[in-house]
């Protein structure tokens, strides 16, 4: 399936747009990567990308399956890694302190989406390892909320047994809005509707 074609130009780092090459090219080659659902993709705008997440290998599909630049958090322990520390830094990526409420990450997330970029965060929170979708935490439904964007929800399937070479799918759903007038509870209602969308949605093939 054809990517979408009209997208905002946006400028994104040399090592991000040569990591989005060749990710696109093992994703769509060696894994036969099915896509649905790229019209639900923003063309202009900010908004939070909300995939569900069982593998190290989620960021970088759901980033090279779209044409638009995607900024994503990262723990602080992977930018002291010699080497890596210095790629991710030139790839979208913001360091963010685990364990703890660290409001310079997220005044960074609010910028980029006030910016009208896309955000990458996971509904859950972090990766779940038995490969099920796991508890919805509020940090993707905060973000959307206070910065006024959509949250995509977006279904991705076999990024867990890439090893068996299964097909990988993804499949971008249909926004959902945040509500104006908002509490705390929202944000956790926000993530939870997106895992809700992503559980029930199916695949055409």
């Amino acid at each position: 399936m054809p990517l979408e074609q009209s997208f905002e130009i946006e400028s994104s780092p040399f090592l991000y747009r040569f990591g989005r090459f060749l990710f696109h090219v093992m994703f769509k080659i060696i894994f036969r990567w099915h896509i649905e659902g790229v019209e639900n993709i923003p063309k202009t705008g900010g908004a939070v990308i909300a995939p569900n997440h069982t593998s190290w290998f989620d960021p970088p599909l759901t980033g090279s399956a779209m044409r638009r630049p995607l900024n994503f958090m990262a723990k602080q322990e992977l930018f002291d890694i010699p080497i890596f520390g210095f790629i991710i830094k030139r790839t979208n990526a913001f360091p963010v302190k685990r364990g703890s409420q660290d409001f310079s990450a997220m005044r960074h997330a609010f910028s980029l989406l006030s910016d009208g970029r896309f955000l990458l965060m996971f509904p859950e929170g972090t990766r779940s390892k038995d490969g099920k979708i796991a508890k919805a935490r509020a940090g993707a439904g905060m973000a959307a909320c206070n910065a006024q964007v959509p949250l995509i929800p977006v279904k991705i399937e076999n990024t867990n047994k890439m090893s068996k070479f299964k097909q990988i799918k993804i499949k971008y759903l249909k926004p959902i809005y945040p509500p104006k007038d908002f509490t705390k509870a929202d944000y956790l209602k926000l993530s939870q509707s997106a895992l809700d969308s992503i559980e029930k949605a199916e695949f055409s093939k």
